[in-house]
């Protein structure tokens, strides 16, 4: 019989702890595909208590609540994904870091405002409001509309142009990808206006094509992020070293 011994003093195999920055890239990638991946269900799921006599009939209350946590988490995804690059990006510039937060929060105040517009619209139906609530439902149904063309509209302009810029000229991705967001923002605010004003509908073709590169950017950074991290910088050779100085 043959005895394997294993030499005295050899070391056993140990797990490389994963780089801080590779963390925050991970962190923030996977959150702006959380982004993505709840926000298009949510509004789908939406689709029925958007209906004018939806609080007179039999309702579809739990797939509405359903969609109302999913948007929930759209929210708390859209602060994550600020607050886990700030630390990187703010090198770039701190003002405009800051700005980036506080345009995501805001955004993701307005989604929880309209959130709360369409789950309102359950409650009436469940109370038995009836015919005496159409008014109150519809009106509830509006602001909802009227947030998601402030919040993953116009915001989403904001968003696109701070966090981009920042991105474009640290060169922590590469380029093409913030230079998407730069150029589909104009586009997106463009059509923006072009509902708010009632040239098209929120919900028609040019809106559609005008989503795209905001929608793309979004999706191409997130896979980025997960996949590749950050782009060898001075933001991160400097990150690096004040990391291996001695405490």
């Amino acid at each position: 019989m043959t005895t394997t011994i294993q030499p005295t003093g050899a070391k056993t195999p140990t797990r490389v702890p994963m780089d801080s920055l590779r963390k925050t890239a991970l962190v923030g990638g996977a959150l702006y595909l959380i982004t993505f991946v709840t926000s298009i269900p949510a509004r789908i799921l939406f689709g029925p208590v958007k209906d004018p006599n939806y609080i007179l009939g039999p309702g579809a209350d739990t797939q509405v609540l359903f969609a109302g946590l999913l948007d929930l988490l759209l929210a708390f995804a859209c602060i994550g994904t600020a607050v886990a690059l700030y630390p990187v990006v703010k090198r770039q510039n701190e003002g405009v870091a800051l700005g980036f937060v506080g345009s995501r929060t805001l955004e993701a105040a307005i989604i929880v405002t309209g959130v709360i517009a369409l789950l309102s619209v359950v409650t009436l139906r469940q109370a038995g409001a009836g015919a005496d609530a159409l008014v109150a439902s519809q009106t509830l149904v509006a602001v909802y509309e009227w947030t998601f063309l402030f919040g993953p509209g116009f915001m989403a302009c904001v968003n696109a142009l701070l966090l981009g810029s920042l991105l474009y000229r640290s060169g922590l991705v590469p380029r093409i990808i913030p230079l998407v967001g730069l150029l589909g923002a104009p586009l997106l605010f463009a059509s923006d206006l072009a509902v708010m004003f009632g040239i098209w509908e929120q919900v028609s073709l040019p809106a559609g094509i005008a989503t795209v590169p905001i929608a793309l950017w979004e999706v191409s950074l997130g896979v980025w992020l997960v996949v590749k991290g950050f782009k060898p910088s001075p933001i991160t050779a400097g990150m690096a070293t004040a990391g291996a100085r001695p405490a």
